[in-house]
């Protein structure tokens, strides 16, 4: 069969925004991600997440400037290129793609993680998870490597619907649990309050600027949209609405979803306690305030999150390995398939070096080598790396938009928000490495630095490839601004 190496055009925008969606998997987040915050500061969950909100925003207005001049596979690798050169974009660019394979990781092992979990509620399994946990995951990688090779509007259309009906499902529980409340039937006497939104005596301010860094983390993905620029209709378009309304509508669902979590749990010491404690807060919440029954189809619901997640990385992954590639001149992931006009062998190739790195963890760190362990260590990991080249893109907004040549105007006074959303960056990551944690929390730390380091030693020390990159950025038709 004969290959080209050009993306093939068929998206919408609800496509652009479906990817973005799934990647931030606001359904599985809202039921394992608020627990972080809640142990740091109690209540005030609701709080953090509204602030992390916040700075997302600030983050994102470089992302959607420069998505209006500019649409490229490479996402990142391709904005950091055109704005600060080459050898930024590759750094860059593999920061992104590695991120996006440690999130396979990650999405692996929460699929595997949570339909164990369902069948142990469906009392068809007993309390051994790791083994299931796996063999599980392993069923959902073939599953989403099947459909990531079929033509992209198919997967992204059922990133969508799957991602929404989870949502749904987690929207209509939440509006119960608050008529319940409002009305005086709750089951414990739970109460409607924003206590959530304000810090509890004894707590301090620092407490809460560390507990909006676990908020942050919620929305790590946003830019994946980004991935399918040179496959949309309309790119220069599209991609930029896309990525501010899944922020928006992301946003907005953390900050009333933790809000119904904390008055669902309650805001005394006993009800953080618990909601500290819980493996599913929506899931607990579900079955406290309507029965077992909806408790059980949340967790299921937590698995398909969690499996659209998955195979959202996949698709973002193997854009990037295929425009890094192509750049690179290495055919073996810049094919494209005619049949499906999909990058089928990048996808193949990152889906390997997930599973492959995942088994390297095992070996190297044995007494942490449990489904959990993995779940951790690939999401903290991920997160970082996917951070640092959101630092680098922000730059390259402020470099490009008020100090470069960008063929639209841009006010000056609008430097400020991208300015507040790089310290932002520069603050969130600063505080995932240090202090530095203990084991095994100190090997996450170790293997970012691993990657970061050795990415920027093989761009130093190849100088020609830099060259070959930056002259195949330079003639890319996908990077050249047109002014409307």
């Amino acid at each position: 069969m004969s290959e080209k190496k050009k993306l093939r055009k068929s998206l919408g925008i609800l496509e652009v925004i479906g990817l973005s969606i799934a990647l931030m998997a606001p359904s599985m987040a809202a039921n394992i991600n608020p627990q972080g915050p809640a142990s740091i500061v109690g209540r005030a969950v609701p709080l953090a997440f509204l602030a992390a909100f916040i700075g997302i925003l600030f983050v994102s207005y470089g992302f959607i400037r420069l998505t209006q001049r500019f649409n490229h596979s490479g996402s990142i690798y391709g904005l950091v290129g055109k704005t600060v050169g080459p050898r930024a974009g590759v750094v860059a660019g593999v920061s992104l793609l590695s991120a996006y394979i440690f999130f396979i990781g990650f999405c692996f092992n929460v699929t595997g993680r949570f339909i164990v979990a369902t069948l142990q509620e469906l009392g068809i399994w007993g309390e051994n998870i790791d083994p299931g946990a796996f063999a599980f995951g392993l069923v959902a990688l073939a599953i989403a490597i099947f459909v990531a090779i079929q033509p992209v509007k198919k997967g992204t259309r059922a990133l969508l619907y799957i991602e929404g009906a989870t949502v749904v499902l987690i929207l209509i529980t939440a509006v119960v649990i608050l008529v319940k409340i409002a009305t005086g039937s709750a089951p414990a006497g739970q109460t409607i309050n924003f206590d959530g939104f304000s810090l509890a005596a004894g707590v301090p301010l620092s407490a809460g600027v560390l507990a909006v860094v676990f908020g942050f983390l919620s929305f790590a993905g946003f830019e994946a949209a980004i991935t399918l620029g040179e496959e949309a209709h309309t790119p220069r378009k599209d991609v930029p609405k896309a990525l501010l309304w899944s922020t928006l509508l992301v946003g907005t669902y953390y900050v009333f979803v933790t809000w119904i979590e904390t008055i669902g749990f309650g805001t005394t010491d006993a009800g953080v306690e618990a909601f500290v404690g819980s493996s599913s807060l929506l899931g607990d919440l579900g079955t406290q305030f309507i029965g077992s029954w909806i408790g059980t189809l949340i967790t299921a619901g937590a698995a398909i999150s969690g499996f659209a997640c998955l195979l959202a990385s996949i698709l973002g992954a193997a854009r990037v390995l295929f425009a890094l590639g192509r750049d690179a001149g290495v055919d073996t992931f810049s094919k494209v398939s005619t049949k499906s006009g999909v990058p089928t062998t990048a996808v193949y190739w990152t889906s390997a070096v997930a599973l492959v790195a995942m088994v390297l963890w095992k070996v190297v760190y044995p007494n942490n080598s449990g489904s959990f362990d993995i779940f951790l260590a690939t999401a903290t990991i991920g997160t970082v790396l996917i951070l640092t080249s959101y630092a680098f893109t922000v730059f390259g907004a402020i470099k490009y938009l008020f100090f470069g040549n960008s063929g639209k105007s841009t006010p000056k006074y609008e430097i400020v928000i991208p300015t507040i959303g790089l310290a932002v960056l520069v603050y969130v990551i600063y505080r995932n490495v240090w202090p530095l944690p203990a084991q095994p929390a100190l090997g996450y730390v170790y293997t970012v630095l691993g990657v970061l380091g050795a990415i920027i030693v093989f761009v130093l020390a190849a100088p020609k490839f830099a060259r070959k990159m930056g002259e195949a950025l330079t003639a890319d038709e996908n990077l050249v601004e047109v002014n409307d």
